[in-house]
């Protein structure tokens, strides 16, 4: 293999978004493996990616032995985020589902041909217990390490999902002095519309049921094609209406409001209501905008035995491509 060539195993792989952000970085690379236990995921792994062996493993049976006779120089995961949310009742490292982490950290990026590592994980991880077992291994190994803060607005995309991310390198980063958690990148990207991420053909099936709204329309998160933000898509969107993600109106902002204003001065109950929540013709977002979102550029290949609700789930646990191709080409640099 090419000296420079990038060996990767990518772990708690998903349906692929680092691998895609490869695809989308200025590196030269081969997936050896991908590795997650969702078997739903790695069939749309596998969908979008035919030629990488796809491993349903958990990351502890995954021995240091195993992953250098694959040649791997560079580790890239997102492991699970639920022991450092709220929902997740931020167990850290008492949590099973840290289990896997600890077992990279122990075992895997250990190996003395593992050159590069990147980590994505929730908003919280840096105060984490685990995080500071992270980096002190790291650190022990002799690898150098940048982390940041991130949302996708510092590339451009208007949606919030502000995320923990690690690039760490046996070689020091030159052109990244700051050593402290960093909330920025490099340049200006300027920030774009929300139609640009519309597809104007969606169908039916993700109009809003007005008639099982009433009252709660107040807690929706509507965005519009100029909108410049939308909310983080979760893996329950579609099933639970508050905090989960955005909603899409085709009309402008002054009409929202106008109707809003209109909405306020009646009851829930009445007809008239209903007719002016239908007026604004609110849908859910389609699996592939929210994937365009999460920079997975002209969607992602779904088999055809993957519903919507798991669509929404998968995503909802996945990371944003944008973000991580510009951390992977600082990475390279």
């Amino acid at each position: 293999m090419e000296k420079d060539k990038w060996i990767v195993l990518e772990l708690f792989s998903g349906i692929g978004g680092m691998h895609r952000a490869l695809e989308e970085a200025k590196v030269d690379f081969t997936v050896v493996a991908a590795v997650d236990i969702n078997t739903i995921a790695n069939d749309v792994y596998q969908e979008n990616y035919p030629e990488t062996s796809v491993w349903n493993r958990n990351i502890q049976s995954i021995r240091q032995e195993e992953i250098d006779c694959l040649g791997v120089n560079t580790i890239l995961m997102s492991p699970p985020c639920q022991p450092f949310t709220r929902v997740g009742k931020k167990q850290d490292l008492g949590d099973r589902r840290t289990d896997g982490f600890i077992a990279v950290c122990e075992k895997l990026i250990s190996s003395p041909k593992v050159e590069r590592v990147l980590m994505e994980n929730v908003k919280g991880f840096e105060t984490s217990c685990a995080r500071e077992m992270f980096i002190e291994k790291l650190q022990e190994l002799g690898f150098h390490c940048r982390e940041f803060l991130l949302s996708p607005h510092s590339v451009g995309i208007p949606n919030s999902r502000t995320r923990y991310y690690c690039i760490a390198r046996r070689q020091s980063f030159l052109g990244l002095i700051n050593e402290e958690i960093t909330t920025e990148l490099p340049g200006d990207p300027g920030m774009r519309d929300l139609v640009d991420f519309i597809d104007s053909n969606a169908g039916e099936e993700y109009k809003l049921p007005v008639e099982s709204i009433g009252k709660n329309c107040w807690v929706l998160d509507i965005v519009t094609p100029t909108s410049k933000n939308s909310m983080c898509f979760t893996k329950a969107y579609t099933h639970l209406l508050r905090g989960t993600g955005s909603v899409f109106c085709p009309k402008t902002d002054e009409e929202v409001r106008n109707t809003f204003e209109c909405l306020s001065k009646l009851p829930p109950e009445r007809e008239e209501y209903k007719k002016l929540l239908e007026s604004l013709e609110m849908r859910f977002f389609t699996p592939n905008e929210v994937a365009e979102l999460m920079g997975f550029k002209g969607g992602i290949k779904w088999p055809d035995n993957v519903s919507n609700r798991q669509k929404y789930k998968l995503l909802g646990n996945s990371l944003n491509v944008s973000v991580v191709q510009v951390l992977i080409n600082l990475l390279a640099m």
